[in-house]
């Protein structure tokens, strides 16, 4: 199991900054490998897309991302949710393209086919545009320009691919034709089903270096996709590209070729820094494969009612070289710029001695990304188990700051 979380680890490109270049090729080069970036628009600390770069990218700036969508590496769309896409995947996109414009998945924006027709007109005339630019200058008519049934339109004609995002100002989508958008270079052959679930299994191989046989097909539908993904896994089987394994009771796919460099990145990946990892993050997004491999069960309360929250509002996973060793509740205030730990968790095994000194120097570099000039721990902290451990983290962050200034 260990050579399992360590190729993850690798595969992922954690927790060491080393593995991708400096600058603003870093980013499409990350997505690249990741295969996907999601994006989310809760803001307790830095959003989800440019935590997830910025443990990765060695200099990463928030712009870096904005200049890798104008310089049309990445481009939004849908994975399982919002997110940054490779520009070369482009054409395996069109498969939920194709099912949006046909109806056939669940969430339709809008059926209003006039309304789409004139929003793509308006477009096609003006140039990019926000949902904001169509809204109703008049509160006394629900007339076509209208704010909600405009937005829905121009989401249809997203999702279904007529309309593609160029750009944002502040976090509002800038919508373009297709064509304007997408590279000349790019292929956009419509992609068989073989084609689709090489695809699909080549993405989590690449960023994983192992999965259970569900992962290659997650939150996707459909008894045919599953069965051509099922075939090129038994392809490889056979071929010895893979080996199969049992892993938590799960069927569990490994690449042989990257699992033969897991004790070597092992080696590495013990002596990195901690990582404290967005909600959203490539490694941890799939909480059953996490928990199955890395014994870490983690999930998301915000969206669980207070009293019943165990951990706390947006507890980010505390990751050290190849395992989880607890999670932390944080909250950045931005008027203040202060960091604030609301709550502190370690996992059964960890002696908080031994691994403060690495979670207090990657919380101070965290809480500078974050635009703030002070870490402050909640002193009441009623329901962490750190209290006692209270002395040491500020003992260990005051040290952490101590040799911060002398380096600079």
């Amino acid at each position: 199991m260990s050579d399992l979380k360590a190729l993850a680890v690798a595969c992922q490109g954690l927790p060491a900054r080393d593995q991708f270049a400096a600058g603003e090729d870093a980013v499409a080069e990350v997505i690249g490998r990741l295969g996907f970036l999601q994006i989310d628009t809760i803001s307790v600390v830095a959003r989800a897309h440019h935590h997830t770069l910025w443990n990765r990218v060695p200099d990463y700036d928030t712009s870096m991302l904005d200049t890798a969508l104008q310089d049309r590496t990445v481009f939004e769309y849908w994975a399982h949710a919002a997110a940054y896409l490779p520009m070369r995947d482009y054409r395996f996109a069109q498969v939920r393209m194709r099912e949006m414009r046909e109806g056939k998945t669940r969430w339709v924006r809008s059926t209003d086919t006039k309304l789409m027709r004139k929003v793509l007109k308006r477009i096609e005339a003006e140039g990019p545009l926000r949902s904001r630019d169509f809204e109703s200058k008049s509160k006394a008519t629900r007339g076509w320009w209208d704010w909600k049934p405009t937005k829905h339109a121009l989401e249809q004609l997203f999702m279904q691919g007529d309309l593609m995002i160029t750009g944002r100002q502040g976090f509002q989508k800038r919508y373009d034709l297709r064509e304007r958008v997408l590279p000349d270079h790019i292929d956009t052959r419509f992609p068989s089903q073989l084609d689709y679930a090489t695809y699909l299994v080549d993405t989590q191989l690449r960023s994983w270096g192992s999965s259970p046989e569900a992962s290659f097909t997650y939150q996707l539908r459909g008894r045919e996709l599953r069965a051509a993904v099922a075939d090129v896994l038994a392809e490889r089987v056979r071929d010895k590209i893979l080996e199969l394994h049992e892993v938590s009771g799960q069927r569990w796919y490994l690449d042989v070729g990257q699992l033969a460099n897991a004790s070597q990145r092992s080696s590495a990946a013990q002596s990195s820094r901690a990582c404290l990892l967005s909600p959203f993050d490539n490694l941890v997004i799939q909480r059953d494969r996490l928990k199955a491999c890395f014994g870490f069960d983690y999930s998301l309360e915000c969206y669980v009612p207070e009293g019943k929250r165990k951990f706390g509002y947006f507890t980010l996973p505390v990751l050290l070289g190849n395992q989880f060793i607890g999670r932390m509740d944080c909250k950045v205030h931005r008027k203040t710029r202060v960091f604030e730990v609301k709550r502190l968790f370690w996992e059964d095994h960890i002696d908080p001695q031994v691994v403060m000194v690495d979670v207090a120097q990657e919380l101070l570099e965290f809480a500078r990304f974050n635009g703030a000039r002070k870490v402050q721990l909640d002193p009441k902290n009623r329901r962490g188990n750190h209290g006692p451990a209270n002395e040491l983290l500020d003992n260990a962050l005051s040290d952490a700051r101590n040799n911060l200034a002398a380096e600079t």
